[in-house]
């Protein structure tokens, strides 16, 4: 919902701040006083395209912030987030836009910088307006088929088919990259069996390439490492016979010791056996088959040949295995290829039916609405004066290849405005007053389907007056129960219908011209509806009719 909207030096506008709320609020005044500049600021605060024609003589810069309260799980949040704009549940969205005298401008959001496309992007979703500006939402035939869903409830089926539409186009790029596999592995087949001869001859483990290169490190220093252990055995023998000699020394006189050698004959004998142990180790070592002759040559030539399998491949010697077996896959893969890619044709088709089952199904609800959405339309048109016209929905079945996440149907809007007249787009409706009307019938149906909170309508009854202006104003005070309405009128019957009404005048002296807008109270209320009935001269009985209709609002 808009909260306010702040205008600061566009065109006869000096500075001029406004609170809005819920339920109707009207705009009136004189031809020429202003009216269509609020419009031209709230446009420029919504994205709409900026001209320097709009800054007020003598500023510098104009600028304008629309503030929203924005509810919970409204489309704006998936357009905020897109757009890495940080907002916090319960915080004003405010969308600013400055304008400067070389036409150029800047724009906002919660003092973000942002493109004037994602600024625009946020005004579609919080308000659309009827007969001003560029139409955009309902006028917009891209809109229609979400529309007519939203009015049918049909969001949940709606994802259901995305959901299968995925699967559809998975599967069928699943076969697509199997035949792309299969085909180029034909054409590489003999270097592929040739290569994985050479592998399996090979047979890399994984891990090996560590394992060689630290044995060949021991290995290029071999003689160095047996010299150490013989020498390393000599003094263990040694030191073994050392021991042993005070062991025995020691245990001949140990029963004339009273028990106090037992622990450091003990402790020898620890030695001992920590030593005998070295030595096994030391003998074990120096007898390893590695340091034989021809050991280095052994694991220098497996080593290299690693080394050069790996670079003939262009990767790592630890990527051998796993070459090996993509390799091994790519063969299996060319020997049960037509199978597999048969297999494959028959998943993808298999999804392609389950999708087209459900756009059918989806079709069929969607034409079922569409005949509810028309009647209920049209029982709106003959008291807004518009009893000649018709709508109707019309759903076109797609080409296979325009089919997509969202169905098999094109959906339009279109009216016909004569007896006898084909239907055609919205936009052929003769007058912007008709167009307003119709769009004001069209967004009383749809009021509980569209996520957009706020509507303006400039003069959506131009043209009319006695009943047609007074069914014009009913409808909009229903349509105000749900959403946010904002209407520019020059009709006391509209105008009396208003919870909140501005009264929108020049004001001139010597050296400027301004608008000024007047938040008007019930006395105040009943005098401009008065001036809206009778003219410049402002009679009792014009008060009087004013009373009665206020009344009766």
């Amino acid at each position: 919902m808009l909260v306010s909207l702040a205008i600061r030096d566009v065109v006869l506008i000096d500075r001029l701040d406004l609170a809005f709320g819920a339920g109707l609020s009207v705009l009136t005044g004189e031809t020429g006083a202003g009216k269509s500049i609020l419009l031209d600021s709230l446009g420029l605060a919504l994205g709409e395209r900026a001209d320097s024609g709009l800054l007020r003589q003598g500023a510098e810069r104009a600028g304008v912030v629309a503030s929203f309260d924005l509810p919970e799980n409204h489309p704006a949040w998936d357009i905020l987030n897109d757009g890495g704009i940080e907002l916090e549940p319960g915080e004003p969205l405010l969308l600013r836009r400055q304008l400067g005298a070389d036409g150029r401008s800047r724009a906002f959001a919660n003092d973000q910088p942002v493109s004037v496309a994602l600024l625009r992007q946020l005004g579609e979703s919080l308000v659309e307006v009827q007969g001003h500006f560029e139409q955009r939402g309902l006028m917009d035939p891209k809109t229609h088929r979400a529309t007519l869903d939203a009015y049918a409830g049909l969001g949940r089926e709606v994802k259901a088919l995305g959901v299968l539409w995925q699967a559809w186009r998975d599967a069928e790029e699943k076969r697509a990259a199997a035949a792309r596999q299969l085909e180029q592995a034909r054409s590489d087949e003999a270097y592929l069996r040739h290569a994985l001869d050479e592998l399996e001859a090979l047979d890399p483990k994984d891990g090996e390439e560590d394992e060689l290169a630290e044995r060949r490190a021991l290995l290029m220093h071999a003689g160095q490492v047996l010299e150490a252990l013989d020498e390393t055995l000599s003094h263990l023998n040694g030191v073994e016979g050392g021991l042993t000699s005070a062991q025995r020394r020691l245990e001949r006189v140990a029963d004339k010791a009273g028990g106090r050698l037992d622990e450091i004959i003990a402790g020898l004998d620890r030695g001992l056996a920590e030593i005998e142990e070295a030595r096994v180790a030391v003998q074990s070592l120096a007898g390893d088959e590695e340091f034989e002759a021809g050991g280095l040559e052994r694991v220098e030539e497996r080593y290299f040949a690693l080394k050069d399998l790996a670079r003939k491949h262009q990767v790592e010697v630890a990527a051998l295995p796993d070459l090996r077996a993509a390799m091994a896959e790519k063969l299996e893969a060319i020997d049960g290829g037509d199978e597999h890619l048969k297999q494959l044709g028959r998943e993808a088709e298999a999804a392609k039916q389950a999708y087209l089952a459900a756009a059918q199904d989806l079709s069929a609800k969607r034409r079922t609405a569409a005949v509810s959405l028309d009647k209920a339309v049209n029982a709106e048109l003959p008291p807004l004066k518009l009893e000649k016209a018709r709508f109707e929905t019309r759903l076109a079945v797609l080409e296979a290849a325009e089919a997509g996440p969202l169905g098999v149907d094109r959906v339009t809007f279109e009216i016909a405005t004569n007896p006898g007249s084909a239907p055609g787009p919205l936009g052929r409706i003769a007058s912007a007053g008709e167009l307003s009307r119709f769009l004001l019938a069209l967004k009383l149906v749809l009021a509980s389907a569209s996520p957009v909170a706020t509507l303006v309508f400039d003069e959506v009854d131009s043209g009319v007056g006695g009943a047609t202006a007074a069914a014009v104003g009913e409808r909009l005070a229903r349509l105000a129960r749900e959403r946010q309405v904002l209407v520019v009128t020059h009709s006391p019957q509209v105008a009396a219908r208003g919870e909140r009404h501005w009264h929108v005048q020049k004001q001139s002296d010597d050296v400027s011209t301004l608008t000024q807008v007047q938040a008007l109270d019930e006395g105040q209320r009943r005098e401009e509806i008065a001036r809206m009935l009778s003219g410049a001269e402002i009679t009792e009985a014009a008060r009087a009719a004013a009373d009665q209709l206020m009344d009766g609002a």
